[in-house]
């Protein structure tokens, strides 16, 4: 009867081999699929940055109903949610929270009078600096 017993309990478990095996097998599939699923990452912060300025030029829009004009450059974003100085007819806030930073901690760039249009806001992407390709690259109004 005990050889029985022996012979059982050798079939039971796995063997070192099989368990290297099975862990190179899951590293081959990890390295085929990371790649992938992190460039979906980045185009996520891209789009979360494009519906963000989306979001804003509503607000901006809805404060130029409001004022008649944008905010300048030195009132920035933060009138949005901040009664500037000197302007009555301010009904805001605009945003039911904090101007957001973009997708990559950075915050968004506003100027006006704008070199594109009206106004110019944008988001210098990943790197934070001007330029770029991919997930560098500068998401603007215009």
């Amino acid at each position: 009867m005990t050889p029985r017993f022996q012979s059982a309990t050798r079939v039971a478990g796995f063997t070192l081999l099989e368990l290297l095996v099975v862990m190179v097998i899951i590293g081959m599939l990890a390295s085929f699929v990371a790649p992938k699923f992190f460039a979906q990452i980045g185009k996520s912060q891209t789009k979360t940055a494009r519906a963000q300025i989306d979001a804003l030029e509503k607000s901006l829009d809805q404060y130029r109903l409001d004022i008649g004009h944008y905010p300048t450059t030195e009132q920035g974003l933060a009138a949005l949610n901040e009664r500037p100085a000197g302007e009555t007819k301010w009904s805001g806030p605009y945003l039911k929270k904090s101007v957001p930073m973009d997708p990559w901690s950075h915050a968004y760039i506003y100027k006006n009078p704008g070199e594109h249009s009206e106004y110019d806001l944008l988001s210098y992407g990943k790197d934070g600096q001007p330029g770029g390709t991919d997930e560098a690259e500068d998401i603007t109004n215009w």
